[in-house]
């Protein structure tokens, strides 16, 4: 059963009907439900479907799509293919051959597939742009946890895929509504403040809820999940960036000097604090962690665009540095006896601030203003001989100037 979705269901299925043949690029973070939400929403449909494989050579990876070629329909008298140039003119073959109406090729983890010097993405460009896109029976769906290689390789291609995509969805972490729904239809005994208190450490990742035990507290799953050296998310942390990142060191150490910093940080405090160059490589991790909502970026009313800051708003990787980097040999009531602490209140306050931002949308709503553009951002102003400070985490600025 597929839980929310709904905008994102929509649109493959207006890819689906079109008369044109469509390129649908499928992104997001890891566990967040890409191959599931593809999967369910055609089910049986697919004319051709292939994952790429991490860590293999490309003529391992040739050999692999040759046989996921003819296991669904190809001749088996084809020679393995040499190059990806010859890999896709097989896949024209398969395509061609089908008696299917509408042609749903799936192509799961792309990024895996690009391994150095392979030239797969001129093959791709050429399989697209020089016969799949002339005909009008074809949807392309990608797919990939390497968000950055999809930003960098295919959004931002300045080549033959230049402006290509023409369905681009990015799916996104649950809501809480969403993530009760799911609480629901897995009959986990959870009241709304637990499931609250499991948004704080998890966000809306719904890979990280079905790990959830029903004979478990919140603070037990919690504790065995994540906290325990042998827990089963113990290590999420360095999988997430090392998926999603070609080079996860420079990345990590963006997020690591955001998660000190309640409010967020300028481009340059960022530069001082994580020790990196100050070139463009800094705009572009910073640009791909916004893509992958890891990071906002937003200014205050009175400031410039070039003084923006950019805040760290994902609630696992936050966690991370509170607790779990620092868990070794924690016993079953370690997260129950954090509660206690004044570290646990301080993340606290944290973690409910950052489950704010990501529902603001919610919140407007809530308060009648939906529909009215506005700005999000904290203000502050710091102690002196005048007064004794303020300090406002939520701001919503409405454009129409009530």
């Amino acid at each position: 059963m597929i839980i929310g979705r709904t905008e994102e269901i929509d649109k493959l299925k207006r890819a689906y009907t079109s008369e044109y043949s469509e390129f649908v690029a499928v992104y997001g973070r890891r566990r967040i439900g890409k191959t599931f939400l593809i999967r369910e929403t055609f089910r049986d449909k697919f004319t051709f479907q292939y994952t790429g494989i991490i860590n293999i050579s490309n003529k391992e990876q040739l050999a692999e799509f040759h046989r996921s070629l003819i296991h669904q329909g190809l001749s088996p008298n084809t020679a393995t293919p040499k190059n990806w140039f010859d890999a896709f003119y097989l896949l024209e073959n398969l395509i061609s051959e089908s008696n299917q109406e509408r042609k749903i090729i799936f192509i799961d983890e792309m990024p895996w597939m690009d391994s150095p010097n392979s030239r797969f993405i001129p093959a791709f460009e050429h399989f697209w742009n020089g016969w799949a896109s002339a005909r009008h029976d074809v949807l392309l769906i990608i797919c990939g946890s390497a968000t950055s290689w999809i930003i960098n390789k295919i959004f931002r291609n300045i080549g033959g895929l230049y402006n290509r995509v023409t369905y681009r969805i990015r799916l996104q972490q649950f809501s809480l509504s969403e993530c009760e729904s799911l609480v629901k239809s897995r009959q986990l005994p959870f009241t709304r403040n637990m499931i609250l208190e499991g948004y704080m450490v998890m966000g809306g990742v719904p890979y990280y809820w079905t790990k959830l035990e029903p004979t478990k507290s919140i603070g037990q799953n919690i504790n065995d999940l994540f906290l325990k050296d042998s827990g089963e998310l113990h290590n999420e942390f360095n999988f997430i960036y090392a998926s999603m990142f070609k080079s996860p060191e420079k990345y990590i150490k963006v997020v690591e000097a955001l998660s000190g910093k309640k409010s967020g940080l300028t481009r340059d405090e960022i530069i001082t604090k994580s020790k990196l160059s100050s070139n463009g490589s800094i705009s572009t991790i910073l640009e791909d962690l916004i893509e992958c909502g890891f990071v906002r970026k937003y200014c205050h009313l009175d400031k410039r665009l070039k003084d923006a800051l950019y805040q760290l708003v994902d609630c696992y990787t936050l966690f991370y540095y509170q607790f779990v980097k620092m868990a070794h040999g924690i016993d079953e009531e370690y997260w129950v006896r954090s509660m206690k602490t004044p570290m646990y209140n301080t993340w606290c306050g944290l973690a409910f601030e950052r489950v704010c931002l990501l529902h603001t949308r919610q919140i407007k709503s809530a308060i009648g203003i939906s529909g009215i553009s506005a700005s999000l951002f904290s203000w502050h102003v710091k102690n002196n001989d005048e007064h004794p400070g303020a300090q406002i985490d939520l701001i919503i600025d409405r454009a129409d100037n009530v």
